[in-house]
């Protein structure tokens, strides 16, 4: 964003330069030979500086905790966390929108631990003003949708953590797209059916997998 005008306080600082310039200049005729005010010392020029107070320090945003986008994988992002180690896990993040354009669910996945019934794991977001009891509805393609409850809100929205076996992450990576249904609370008798696009899940899972062993 650029300012193509001088704000009131900018043009109220200038008119009192001006003001000061006048007065200065009048002064200066009525004594052309005004004694020269003594040079500050470096101690006076430059105050010592108070033990008690902090001055501060910049909050930079690329410390420890913050994240950043990796790489794009057509429709994912590959978002990932900044760690001391430099280990930086990572996840396939997506945002959803409706027909209209807009958001309605967030969808973040990510590889985990061999040796469970899960492979990975995902987290779906959604907004407040969902009926919870009627659950998350999820399928991919034709095949069967599963319901997964809702595990809890915040002032972010209302959150459901899903866990996929392998033969549901290779569906993903066969598959065109997956469809998320909510309802509403305002609307009840109503449901939300969200796409979630699978183009570049393969290389964006292999990525992500490849940060988080």
């Amino acid at each position: 964003m650029t300012f193509s005008t001088i704000s009131p306080l900018t043009k109220s600082l200038a008119m009192a330069l001006v003001l000061a310039s006048s007065v200065s200049t009048a002064l200066w005729a009525q004594d052309a030979t005004p004694e020269p005010a003594p040079a500050p010392s470096s101690e006076e020029a430059v105050p010592a500086a108070d033990p008690s107070l902090s001055m501060g320090t910049e909050v930079g945003t690329d410390g420890v905790g913050s994240s950043y986008v990796e790489k794009n994988f057509e429709a994912w992002e590959q978002r990932c966390i900044r760690t001391e180690d430099g280990s930086n896990p990572c996840q396939l993040y997506q945002l959803l929108r409706d027909s209209e354009g807009n958001a309605v669910a967030e969808f973040s996945l990510f590889n985990l631990p061999t040796g469970g019934q899960a492979v990975a794991g995902a987290t779906v977001v959604v907004p407040l003003e969902t009926l919870l009891t009627e659950n998350l509805l999820m399928g991919v393609d034709a095949s069967t949708a599963k319901v997964y409850p809702f595990t809890f809100c915040s002032t972010m929205g209302c959150v459901a953590r899903i866990g996929f076996t392998a033969a549901e992450i290779d569906q993903f990576k066969r598959g065109a797209k997956a469809v998320l249904t909510i309802v509403p609370v305002v609307a009840p008798d109503q449901k939300v059916a969200v796409e979630l696009s699978l183009k570049g899940f393969t290389a964006g899972y292999a990525a992500v997998s490849a940060t988080n062993p």
